[in-house]
Protein backbone atom coordinates (compact mmCIF):
# COMPACT_ATOMS: atom_id res chain seq x y z
CA UNK A 1 0.00 0.00 0.00
CA UNK A 2 2.92 2.61 0.94
CA UNK A 3 4.74 1.62 -2.52
CA UNK A 4 1.37 2.53 -4.52
CA UNK A 5 0.97 5.71 -2.54
CA UNK A 6 4.49 6.72 -3.21
CA UNK A 7 3.99 5.97 -6.98
CA UNK A 8 1.08 7.79 -7.03
CA UNK A 9 2.69 11.10 -5.12
CA UNK A 10 5.72 10.75 -7.57
CA UNK A 11 3.21 10.47 -10.77
CA UNK A 12 1.07 13.32 -9.66
CA UNK A 13 4.74 15.46 -9.34
CA UNK A 14 5.79 14.43 -12.42
CA UNK A 15 2.50 16.04 -14.06
CA UNK A 16 2.72 19.29 -12.36
CA UNK A 17 6.10 19.52 -13.19
CA UNK A 18 6.48 18.53 -16.87
CA UNK A 19 4.70 21.83 -18.09
CA UNK A 20 6.97 24.11 -16.08
CA UNK A 21 10.80 22.24 -17.64
CA UNK A 22 8.79 22.51 -20.83
CA UNK A 23 10.53 24.68 -23.86
CA UNK A 24 9.03 27.95 -24.17
CA UNK A 25 8.55 28.66 -27.84
CA UNK A 26 10.96 30.84 -29.05
CA UNK A 27 9.73 34.17 -30.67
CA UNK A 28 10.28 35.37 -33.80
CA UNK A 29 12.00 38.50 -32.31
CA UNK A 30 14.33 36.85 -30.52
CA UNK A 31 15.03 34.58 -33.95
CA UNK A 32 15.78 38.16 -35.41
CA UNK A 33 17.70 38.91 -32.88
CA UNK A 34 20.46 35.96 -33.15
CA UNK A 35 20.33 35.79 -36.89
CA UNK A 36 21.58 39.47 -36.79
CA UNK A 37 23.84 38.77 -34.60
CA UNK A 38 25.34 35.95 -36.23
CA UNK A 39 25.49 37.71 -39.86
CA UNK A 40 27.13 40.72 -38.63
CA UNK A 41 29.63 39.14 -36.82
CA UNK A 42 30.83 36.32 -39.10
CA UNK A 43 33.92 36.83 -40.90
CA UNK A 44 32.87 35.97 -44.28
CA UNK A 45 29.52 36.93 -44.77
CA UNK A 46 29.85 40.51 -42.49
CA UNK A 47 26.34 41.09 -42.70
CA UNK A 48 25.76 43.95 -40.79
CA UNK A 49 24.13 45.30 -43.99
CA UNK A 50 21.51 42.51 -44.71
CA UNK A 51 17.94 42.40 -44.34
CA UNK A 52 16.56 39.52 -42.08
CA UNK A 53 12.78 39.60 -41.43
CA UNK A 54 11.13 36.65 -39.26
CA UNK A 55 7.51 34.98 -39.53
CA UNK A 56 6.65 32.31 -37.36
CA UNK A 57 10.40 30.94 -37.46
CA UNK A 58 11.06 31.20 -41.16
CA UNK A 59 13.82 34.02 -41.88
CA UNK A 60 13.67 35.62 -45.24
CA UNK A 61 17.48 37.27 -46.24
CA UNK A 62 17.97 40.00 -48.29
CA UNK A 63 20.67 41.92 -49.36
CA UNK A 64 23.85 41.91 -51.56
CA UNK A 65 26.58 40.06 -51.28
CA UNK A 66 29.87 39.86 -53.12
CA UNK A 67 30.39 36.25 -53.61
CA UNK A 68 28.40 33.05 -53.72
CA UNK A 69 30.11 31.62 -50.75
CA UNK A 70 28.54 34.59 -48.72
CA UNK A 71 25.34 33.96 -49.51
CA UNK A 72 25.71 30.07 -48.67
CA UNK A 73 27.20 30.82 -45.57
CA UNK A 74 24.68 33.42 -44.67
CA UNK A 75 21.53 30.79 -44.99
CA UNK A 76 24.02 28.48 -43.07
CA UNK A 77 24.19 31.14 -40.49
CA UNK A 78 20.40 31.41 -40.40
CA UNK A 79 19.65 27.69 -40.40
CA UNK A 80 21.83 27.17 -37.29
CA UNK A 81 19.87 29.31 -35.27
CA UNK A 82 17.23 27.76 -32.47
CA UNK A 83 13.73 28.48 -33.72
CA UNK A 84 14.52 28.31 -37.59
CA UNK A 85 11.85 26.30 -39.14
CA UNK A 86 12.96 27.57 -42.71
CA UNK A 87 15.24 29.99 -44.55
CA UNK A 88 14.53 31.94 -47.98
CA UNK A 89 17.43 32.96 -49.08
CA UNK A 90 16.93 35.92 -51.61
CA UNK A 91 20.07 37.46 -51.25
CA UNK A 92 21.87 38.50 -54.80
CA UNK A 93 25.19 38.44 -55.55
CA UNK A 94 26.84 41.29 -56.74
CA UNK A 95 28.53 41.46 -60.46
Amino acid sequence: MRFVSVLLVLSLLAAFCAPLTAQKKITDDAIYDEVRQKLATDTLVKGGALVVEVASGVVTLRGKVKTDKQKTRAESLAKKVKGVTKVVNELLVEI
